[in-house]
């Protein structure tokens, strides 16, 4: 893996309304013409990401939405899809024409924004093309806005400085998956499944991401698959911790001594982008889910299913056989998210690698505004499998410990 995947970036979302020239500053950010740009109206449908180098930042995410003042059926369509990206934006900038600027809009949607504690920079695009008094006139009356022009690049060299500014406010995105666990000098074995879900010639994401986390941190990292897990053990002098795929937790279990820590990917995950209590919280309510109950399944990322599916197989069979009940399960992937929680009695979110943690943050703040349990694969596997208290007794024990 060569470059920061984009959940692992800062998100600067570009809004406005139609025609403000959005997507023209999102090439001249860039420094390429990605986005297509037109004097039409409504030309940008779906939201485009591109990852990039904000120097002396590092890494971010950078995105051209569609107008805000769009309608029609698919204009509303459009809008939706712009509105969606609050739950995944750090950083907005508000690009408004400056010879066409409405400032009940910029009010509007400002508002929203600060609902949501979104920082913001006020753009004002297309100066070249007016006149010096109105540039003056709207410098003085809204002092933090940047002015930018495409035939000044030291403009969008200010404005790339203000969001620095702005993006080191916010402060590290997320904190280590295992930093704070274990000490450096520790040793942590990984167990990888290799099964018909495991992608050919590569690791999956949070593996990766946990074995560039050890480098970081001094931790020794033992990597094998269950098969080899005894015997990796048995010529390790010390083990601090054992990582294991969630769906290799029983046996995994059965192999690992008791005094050795155990937990999976995806509760390091949840530990470490959401809100783990509320996860265990949402694990522990699964006894009082009525029978025919509709449960929600989120996924973070769109792939191929199998017969081996951890979302769509594996956890609404362990569910049902479990509780004895029959239940009804939706599934959505990607940043799609329903606005409306009221007909499920639960949500059960991926372990979020390819969501920011913004966006897995929101998602419980959304279940928990609507009253309703939420848990993640990892916790609720470990919990259908019994072995709940093993697998989070390291983060509860560093929890006491803070």
């Amino acid at each position: 893996m060569q470059n920061t995947p984009l959940a692992s970036r800062r998100h600067v979302v570009i809004y406005g309304n139609m025609n403000a020239g959005k997507s023209s500053l999102f090439n001249r950010i860039l420094e390429q013409d990605l986005a297509i740009v037109s004097s039409t109206a409504g030309t940008t449908t779906d939201p485009v990401v591109k990852g990039m180098e904000l120097i002396p930042f590092g890494p971010i995410a950078l995105v051209d939405t569609a107008g805000l003042g769009d309608s029609g059926s698919v204009g509303d369509l459009r809008v939706h899809k712009t509105k969606a990206m609050l739950d995944r934006t750090d950083l907005a900038l508000y690009a408004a024409d400056i010879s066409h600027f409405n400032g009940d809009d910029y009010a509007r949607t400002t508002k929203a924004w600060k609902k949501r504690s979104i920082p913001h920079l006020l753009v004002f695009t297309k100066c070249d093309l007016a006149g010096e008094n109105l540039c003056q006139d709207m410098s003085k009356q809204y002092p933090g806005a940047v002015l930018v022009s495409d035939k000044d690049l030291s403009t969008i060299q200010a404005l790339k400085a203000r969001m620095v500014e702005e993006l080191q406010k916010l402060g590290d995105q997320e904190d280590s998956l295992i930093g704070r666990l274990v000490p450096s000098g520790s040793t942590v074995v990984l167990v990888i499944p290799v099964d018909s879900e495991a992608p050919k010639g590569r690791l999956i994401l949070p593996q990766v991401q946990l074995i560039r986390d050890c480098l970081d941190h001094g931790i020794s990292c033992h990597v094998c698959r269950e098969t080899e897990l005894a015997a990796t053990l048995q010529n390790s002098k010390q083990v601090d911790l054992v990582v294991t795929d969630s769906q290799a937790f029983q046996v995994v279990d059965s192999i690992v001594p008791k005094h050795i820590p155990l937990t999976s990917f995806s509760m390091l995950l949840a530990n470490q982008k959401g809100d783990l209590p509320a996860m265990l919280e949402g694990a522990d309510a699964v006894a009082q889910l009525p029978d025919g109950a509709r449960i929600l399944i989120a996924e973070g990322c769109t792939h191929n299913h199998n017969h081996e599916d951890i979302g769509r197989v594996k956890i609404p069979r362990l569910l049902q056989k479990k509780t004895g009940k029959t239940f009804r399960f939706d599934h959505v992937a990607g940043n799609d998210f329903p606005e409306d929680l009221s007909p499920y009695a639960m949500v059960i979110q991926c372990g979020g690698c390819m969501l920011t943690r913004r966006a897995v943050l929101s998602r419980i703040g959304h279940a928990k505004d609507a009253s309703l349990p939420i848990t993640n694969y990892g916790v609720i596997l470990a919990y259908l499998t019994g072995i709940l208290p093993r697998a989070s007794a390291i983060f509860r024990e560093r929890e006491d410990q803070a």
